[in-house]
């Protein structure tokens, strides 16, 4: 599905006066020898915070069956770190991608396109996705990834072993947009905090809810939030102050964070725009014994 862009604003590069993407993505490259070590990467037991500045070309991963593609990976399955799932930024080159994207038959996909188009295409049905497009992909489905000759593709992918529960079928595919989806106001904020769900968080069929999470200037989280959900967290607009276990940590568009089941956690939305971040949790399921 391309994406209705007129929807959103985007921003005009200050040196190419090219219009750039609305989602922060990253470049890679690396730092002049000038630059100072400061940044602000933590990583505790109960959270992780990865800065932008720290996705660089010296960490990117190659992917097993993809061309023209590399991977930064933001969260694995890992002692001590996420449980439930793994992350990746993934950028395809123009004539890349893959006609065998996924290795492992129980792993489904939620993927997040941040720059760029390509063409997915699910059990033999082709999508064409642009900025702002979002496709899920249950475990066992048959895809592949491949972009053309004129552009290249940046996107977020998702994977979480699919946790099946005799009796509840399997979910469907799903291609969708977020400029075409609606955000829920969260009740009693007056629209400030807003979800934009692309599946019905009542479906049971799915066991992981990827969402966009919006605050506007000055919304907040009132309360600390403590609850069994791991998430993982990057910003795709926007800046603020997250409080992380005991910390207050700044955090804005290109940072990811993980947060381990439990961690408190709370935001204060900085403006001067949105604050919004792309969302995953695990649900629906019983914990296993």
């Amino acid at each position: 599905m391309l994406c209705s862009l007129w929807y959103w604003p985007r921003a005009q590069d200050a040196y190419t006066g090219a219009m750039t993407s609305k989602y922060f993505t990253p470049s890679g490259g690396l730092p002049p020898q000038t630059q100072l070590l400061t940044d602000r990467a933590v990583f505790t037991d109960s959270y992780a915070v990865i800065p932008k500045g720290v996705m660089r070309d010296i960490v990117v991963s190659n992917l097993p069956f993809w061309d023209k593609t590399r991977a930064w990976i933001l969260a694995r399955p890992l002692s001590g770190f996420a449980e439930t799932f793994s992350q990746y930024i993934v950028e395809v080159a123009p004539n890349g991608g893959s006609d065998r994207p996924e290795t492992e038959p129980e792993a489904q996909a939620a993927l997040f396109v941040t720059k760029g188009a390509a063409t997915l295409t699910i059990d033999g049905v082709d999508h064409s996705l642009s900025e702002g497009s979002f496709a899920y992909v249950p475990a066992g489905v048959p895809w592949s990834f491949k972009t053309g000759p004129d552009a290249g593709c940046t996107f977020h992918w998702i994977r979480k072993a699919y946790e099946a529960v005799d009796g509840i079928p399997a979910p469907d595919p799903v291609v969708t947009c977020d400029a075409d989806v609606p955000p829920t106001p969260m009740p009693d904020t007056d629209g400030v905090w807003a979800t934009t769900r692309f599946v019905d968080p009542n479906d049971m069929r799915h066991d992981m809810a990827v969402t966009i999470v919006t605050f506007q200037p000055g919304g907040v989280i009132p309360f600390l939030e403590t609850h069994v959900m791991e998430h993982g967290l990057y910003v795709l607009e926007g800046k603020a102050a997250y409080r992380l276990n005991q910390d207050w940590v700044e955090v804005e568009a290109g940072d990811f964070m993980w947060l381990r089941a439990f961690c408190p956690q709370a935001c204060y939305a900085a403006g001067p725009g949105p604050f919004r971040y792309l969302l995953y949790k695990d649900v629906n399921r019983h914990p296993g014994l």
